[in-house]
């Protein structure tokens, strides 16, 4: 096994500094010369067309300087996942949502002028829940209908009926589960400004490069007119996944010609701001006597709100626990995700795993309890082996395996479920009897479960590694650091490999215009993916580094070593180079690598995350 003198070790958060000493600047922190304020006009309806809005009066207002409204904005749709989200539309979906912006010199003059805004509606049906926007009669909040995913989505291996048929025991039940707001402590913002036919915008983020795209997109200009830069982020969890707010400070930015800065409220938060999804779960589990699962059957109806956002993503994971969590030969998931007149639902925290680990660890218990077991004992003859679950694999032999697969007969590339569990009921004494206390009105109970997660492999991934003649060592992340600490742990790995230490490592994050493409910072995929591209392309400037040595040194390369800043011969460490000297040794101005990896994990296993979880309540 390689050891590792860098990575793994506990080393300052590279954002704590700022952080604590109140220097970190986030997007509301931002201002520049002659910088308007802008503000958002949103919907008293939850369904409704504008048939006519009039600013007259707004315009009027001094200090007001530009004015937005869907009838004087692109056409285009704006959304890094969906397709469904003008930048202003002329109907409204949910009490909220954006019908007009407006710039002014300050707060004070933007929020009279939308007060003097005059909007005309025609106020349709509305549906606030799932069952009710799929009824037959409801009409259409996008074109086409109120399914997001059209078909539903149905996946599964093997045959359910076939394994209900073969069960001694079939428990079923139905679960709902509410929505609930992200409230990220940084309510989020964003600036533009333009120079000539480009513009720079500033705002809350997990994915600048995507959001280069949107806004491409959206105000129909080539992206690389366009530099999204992502600042400190204060709490993202997957509720700001959106680029309407990024166009529409673009927007009266351009109008106005000058910078614009919009800044969500804590209202604004709560009432535009993303949700976890709201849905009922309803599952059938059939059982042998001796506990052997036979079947699952699990379907989802989901509330995604006025816009899809990462609705689909959130309905296809929310089944990945029912699917391949316990081993089971005969699977089947279905979801159906509506449209609603509600908030967008959106990707927060786990993106729809928790739902359906919740529903499935309910039911779970349940049985165990109907067949006298154990609850750790049926998770422990039930819990998905290392070999995977039964049945061929389907997919190409040379083909990237799915992080959330559906097939069997693929491993996993580790799988420490079996480890969770037993040193989780270790420490937690599983096995000794709860005391209750001497108080009768309170009782003491406990109760544990298991999860699956897709971590690991992600999206499009690269990144770029440099070290100057000056010795001066670079990488560069399209990432935003979002919390998890990729600002500290991509650095480890590029000093890893170069045998230098973390501070010695330059980074730039969170920049389009200076980063290599980079995805979302999402999925817990960040230190898998971009780091499988960061340490490709460490180790080929390693390897240049060596060459040069070697000719200093005298030595082969195979010989040689980076260790604490220096190359040294392995076999007489006296004979070494600073690697500041080995660099002046180069003929260019740096060595510079970038890798891109197109699709990040493996063809021969599943890359997946697992955990167990123990609790006591009273």
């Amino acid at each position: 096994m390689t050891t590792l003198s860098v990575v793994g070790q506990n080393v300052p958060r590279r954002d704590f500094p700022e952080k604590l000493v109140g220097q970190a600047r986030y997007s509301a922190d931002l201002k520049l010369p002659g910088m308007l304020y802008g503000h958002v006009l949103r919907s008293p309806h939850p369904h409704a067309n504008i048939v006519s809005i009039d600013t007259s009066e707004a315009e009027q207002v001094p200090g007001v300087e530009a004015i937005i409204t869907p009838f004087n904005v692109p056409r285009r749709a704006v959304a890094p996942i969906a397709l469904d989200t003008s930048i202003l539309d002329t109907r409204v979906r949910f009490v909220g949502d954006e019908v007009a912006v407006v710039a002014a010199v300050d707060d004070d003059a933007a929020l009279h002028a939308l007060s003097l805004i005059k909007v005309e509606y025609e106020v349709l049906p509305f549906y606030t829940d799932a069952d009710s926007a799929l009824a037959p009669d409801a009409i259409d909040i996008h074109p086409g209908g109120n399914l997001a995913i059209n078909p539903p989505l149905s996946i599964g291996r093997g045959n359910v009926e076939n394994g209900f048929a073969q069960a001694d025991l079939v428990m079923e039940e139905t679960y709902d589960i509410a929505c609930h707001s992200a409230t990220p402590m940084e309510p989020r913002a964003a600036m533009a400004s333009w120079d000539g036919d480009s513009v720079t915008v500033w705002k809350s983020t997990r994915g600048v490069h995507v959001d280069q795209v949107a806004l491409s997109q959206a105000l129909e200009i080539p992206m690389e007119n366009i530099q999204l830069i992502g600042p400190f982020l204060g709490g993202g969890f997957g509720n700001k996944d959106e680029s309407r707010l990024a166009a529409l400070a673009a927007l009266l930015a351009r109008d106005a010609g000058k910078p614009v800065r919009i800044e969500f409220s804590r209202e604004d938060e709560f009432v535009a701001g993303r949700t976890r999804h709201a849905g009922r779960i309803h599952l059938r589990v059939g059982v042998k006597r001796d506990g052997a699962i036979t079947a699952i059957h699990g379907t989802s109806t989901l509330n995604t709100g006025a816009y899809a956002a990462s609705g689909p993503g959130v309905a296809r994971r929310a089944g990945q626990g029912i699917i391949y969590l316990y081993r089971c030969p005969n699977v089947l998931y279905e979801s159906y995700l509506a449209y609603t007149n509600c908030p967008s639902a959106g990707s927060y925290r786990a993106l729809g795993a928790p739902q359906g680990h919740f529903a499935l660890e309910t039911l779970m218990d349940r049985i165990a309890e109907a067949l006298g077991m154990d609850s750790l004992e049926f998770r422990q003859r039930n819990r998905v082996p290392p070999e995977g679950q039964p049945g061929p694999r389907l997919s190409p032999p040379d083909q990237i395996v799915d992080s959330q697969p559906i097939e069997g007969g693929i491993p996993f590339s580790s799988n420490g479920l079996e480890e969770c569990l037993t040193r989780g009921a270790a420490a937690f004494g599983w096995d000794r009897p709860l005391d209750q206390p001497a108080d009768p009105s309170k009782k003491r109970g406990k109760g544990m479960s298991m999860m699956i997660y897709r971590g690991g492999p992600g999206s499009t991934s690269a990144a770029t590694v440099s070290v100057a003649k000056t010795g001066e060592i670079s990488l560069l992340s399209g990432l935003m650091d979002v919390g998890e600490g990729a600002t500290t742990v991509l650095p480890q790995m590029a000093a890893e490999i170069l045998g230098v230490s973390p501070e010695d490592v330059i980074t730039v994050f969170g920049d389009s215009a200076t980063t290599p493409e980079a995805p979302i910072t999402a999925g817990s995929t960040a230190t898998f993916s971009t780091g499988s591209a960061l340490v490709r392309a460490a180790a080929e400037v390693r390897r240049q580094l060596l060459d040069l040595a070697s000719d200093g040194l005298e030595a082969p390369v195979m010989q040689l070593d980076i260790r604490d800043g220096r190359v040294f011969v392995t076999d007489d460490p006296s004979r070494s180079m600073a690697l500041t000297d080995v660099a002046a040794r180069m003929d260019e101005d740096a060595i510079t690598e970038e890798v891109t990896i197109p699709v990040p994990g493996s063809a021969d296993y599943i890359v997946n995350a697992f955990g167990a979880h123990f609790c006591e309540v009273e």
